[in-house]
């Protein structure tokens, strides 16, 4: 396979770092119908807050030559560097190149040694390259190659007019990040564009809502640089800490006082950070300790036994559990008294405590879980509605509690189900926190 094509890269007049600001376009009807997730526009956000690039727009538009002029009109006037993803390939609705050309008003050249290039990819790929792909070596009169090393569809770096740049991307995803990582950031450097970084840290909360979260930490979030905002995810609270810093050491200084601050305000409702998840940090907690977990599931189904497991290394304290869905088995394996299960339900906190119990003692841990509830859609009563749900906790103490959750407004089944596994991880956080053995 011969290799790509070194771009030479065009340079552009010096702007006020001020002045700089990016803009993500990304070309696509199958993003507009929601058949593909478009990760290409959060894969290239997330870039250019490493890279300290202003960024305050992003657009989908579908293969429309003029509605994607009409994108690029609106961009050039707010933006001055603009990153296409997709339209690139071979076929008749692959417009992204001839669309841009047209606009600014030069003409397509075909590049030999891009066409060689294609040709030898598909060798390589024992094929022969169809005459459609000929059409992937017309760039723009004065574009220069952004290679792409994985694919057939090279990109451009152009400046059709001063302080305005454009970089084209296949919609590949892995294609478009080599290119961006190789070609794109070195040239970015280069040009003056990289001045500064943005660094985020995400707290992540559990067991207080968004308001409730915002009330107590309100000082944080009228400030100006770091900045905090609020979020709300499946159940979970989120304050994102951001700072715009000459380098990520000096971000990461501003950051520290603001989350020590936020976590002294919140206690134990924060759980952890960036890509900490609640099974994770119980994990961590339990591993700690030398101590082991098991559960008792019925509405879950599995739910919490999958969260736990999806930890590598897990088996250290996680020795398995039982998937309770039928009463008999709640009676012969976890020993739940039939009479409570009479008089109570299956959805009781009698019943989720004698599960937890009957759990730890069956798989003799230390800690057990247990989880019975009303996923819905049917099932509820006025007594005992959709949403329903008790989480029981058998402690190395020989201590059983139970909790009692109403999740409303219901979302649906795996709504009630997730929510359920990750409230009862929560509680055994919470009780690993408080209880030194």
């Amino acid at each position: 396979m011969s290799p790509s094509p070194s771009p030479q890269l065009p340079s552009t007049e010096p702007l006020d770092p001020a002045a700089k600001t990016a803009e993500i376009i990304c070309v696509g009807t199958e993003l507009l119908l929601g058949d593909i997730l478009n990760s290409n526009a959060q894969f290239l956000a997330k870039e250019l807050a490493i890279l300290g690039i202003t960024h305050h727009y992003q657009t989908v538009v579908g293969d429309n030559p003029a509605r994607i002029q009409q994108a690029v009109t609106i961009a050039q006037g707010r933006s001055q560097l603009l990153l296409f993803t997709g339209g690139l390939g071979p076929t008749p609705d692959d417009l992204t190149i001839e669309t841009l050309a047209n606009l600014f008003g030069a003409p397509l050249v075909e590049h030999p040694d891009l066409v060689a290039d294609i040709e030898a990819k598909f060798t390589a790929r024992g094929r022969t390259m169809p005459p459609s792909n000929r059409k992937q070596a017309l760039l723009p009169q004065g574009a220069m190659v952004l290679p792409n090393p994985q694919g057939t569809a090279p990109g451009i770096i152009w400046s059709p007019r001063p302080q305005l740049t454009l970089m084209t991307f296949p919609g590949v995803p892995r294609e478009m990040q080599a290119m961006w990582r190789e070609t794109s950031v070195p040239y970015l450097h280069s040009q003056g564009w990289v001045n500064a970084t943005i660094v985020s840290r995400m707290l992540r909360f559990w067991g207080i809502s968004e308001s409730a979260l915002a009330e107590r930490v309100a000082p944080y979030l009228s400030q100006g640089n770091p900045t905090v905002a609020p979020y709300a995810s499946k159940g979970e609270a989120k304050l994102r800490i951001s700072v715009r810093a000459v380098s990520r050491a000096s971000a990461l200084a501003q950051i520290a006082p603001v989350e020590a601050g936020i976590r002294a305000l919140v206690g134990a409702d924060c759980y952890g950070a960036d890509d900490d998840s609640l099974a994770a940090v119980v994990g961590t907690l339990l591993l700690e300790r030398q101590q082991t977990l098991a559960v008792a599931e019925s509405c879950t189904g599995g739910g919490l036994g999958q969260l736990l497991t999806e930890i590598a290394g897990s088996s250290v304290y996680f020795k398995g559990g039982v998937i309770a869905y039928d009463n008999r088995v709640k009676i012969n394996l976890l020993k739940v008294d039939g009479a409570a299960l009479e008089e109570h339900g299956a959805v009781s906190a009698i019943v989720a405590e004698q599960m937890a119990l009957g759990a730890r003692l069956l798989l003799q841990t230390d800690w057990a879980l247990s989880i019975t509830g009303i996923a819905g859609p049917g099932g509820g009563t006025p007594a005992k509605p959709v949403g329903l749900v008790y989480i029981g906790l058998a402690a190395p103490s020989g201590e059983v509690i139970s909790y009692k959750h109403e999740f409303s407004g219901y979302r649906g089944r795996d709504w009630v189900r997730q929510l359920s596994a990750l409230s009862a991880l929560d509680a055994l956080r919470r009780n690993l926190l408080l209880r030194a053995g």
